[in-house]
């Protein structure tokens, strides 16, 4: 049989074209990926870096100033060194989990910025259990740290992995409870959903007029899964020398560090998503409806637009954060399980019946 060379050729450009579709389909599948996490590690290292210039400026000293301008490439200088720094493994514990734990609660920190909605319909997967789809997530992030302060076979950091997971399991009932008087009001679970229903009336619909006790309950409580002072029992320095990373260097010694940062920019966006209306603009329709129509009609200037409005209350709450950890001095540990168990617990539950009575005098 002869084959013409016509045929071979044709046969050879239609097998290019499919592994060419194929390459094409693969590449647009990781670039939302790969975009995210370029812009988590750009967020993370300016939250560094405003962390240490707002802390300097309380405490009336100069901060970091010569790496870069206005020291802006400090934190990159110092995961940098990290990275080259010898990791220690301590000789009588268990290998496996002193080296899992820190990539755990890194990885399930990551996950969990797939259902945010950083611009109208601007998500990488809008699912319809997204909030709850975060808090599960969030949840092993402990799981991490406690295999970190077993596998190191030291007793102090030990006690910080059982604090971690004391201290996560007691402000974790009160955050769901909040989140979900808030899929009441919305109805529904989709971060996408709760968005586009605060922007109905507004400015005026923003669920932080409608749950103030809530957004107070979820601040405090976001705060205390973010480990930040005036919680950050797990790694009281004074007790427990470093808590669970007492025993880790190098690398392993700076996931923490990013998990910390990494759970601390997730909460602050939650609690924008969910309190105070995600990307709608903060100033009400009358006054600026030339402006909405724009935003509207122009798909990368409004999608522009909505990301830098979610950064801008996002960057809001991290300041807040920032000045209350170099402002307030430390809790005992049953002064936190106190506020968790004794106060926050019960206004939650009382703030989520009468959630429920109002929606359902409503109907």
């Amino acid at each position: 049989m002869i084959i013409d060379t016509t045929e071979i050729q044709d046969i050879n450009s239609f097998f290019r074209l499919e592994s060419f579709k194929e390459v094409y389909g693969i590449l647009w599948v990781l670039a939302p990926i790969f975009t995210l996490v370029l812009g988590i590690t750009i967020s993370v290292l300016s939250i560094v870096w405003l962390e240490r210039e707002i802390s300097a400026g309380i405490q009336q000293r100069i901060g970091p100033e010569y790496a870069g301008p206005l020291g802006v490439l400090q934190a990159l200088a110092d995961g940098t060194k990290l990275l080259f720094k010898e990791n220690i493994i301590p000789s009588r514990g268990d290998i496996r989990l002193f080296s899992i734990g820190p990539s755990i609660s890194v990885i399930s920190i990551i996950i969990s910025y797939s259902v945010i909605p950083f611009g109208y319909n601007f998500v990488l997967s809008d699912l319809n259990i997204g909030v709850f789809l975060w808090i599960a997530i969030s949840s092993i992030a402990p799981i991490g740290l406690l295999m970190s302060g077993y596998g190191s076979n030291n007793k102090y950091s030990f006690l910080g992995g059982l604090r971690a997971t004391a201290q996560s399991i007691s402000y974790e009932i009160p955050l769901t409870l909040c989140v979900l008087s808030i899929s009441l009001l919305s109805n529904s679970l989709s971060t996408v959903d709760i968005v586009d229903a605060q922007s109905k009336y507004d400015f005026w619909g923003w669920n932080l007029w409608r749950q103030p006790i809530g957004f107070i309950v979820f601040l405090l409580s976001s705060l205390a899964e973010c480990e930040r002072l005036p919680f950050d029992l797990p790694e009281a320095e004074e007790e427990l020398v470093a808590g669970y990373q007492t025993e880790y260097s190098g690398i392993r010694f700076g996931l923490f560090y990013v998990a910390s940062y990494l759970n601390l920019l997730i909460s602050s966006v939650f609690v924008t998503v969910l309190y105070l209306g995600g990307s709608n603009i903060p100033v009400p329709y009358i006054l600026v409806s030339e402006f909405f129509e724009i935003n509207k009609a122009y798909g990368v200037f409004g999608t522009t637009i909505d990301i830098f409005i979610t950064l801008a209350k996002t960057y809001l709450f991290l300041f807040l954060s920032i000045t209350t950890r170099w402002t307030l001095p430390r809790l005992r540990m049953d002064q936190l399980l106190n506020l968790g168990w004794k106060f926050l617990l019960p206004i939650s539950l009382g703030n989520l019946l009468l959630t429920t009575s109002s929606q359902l005098f409503s109907l």
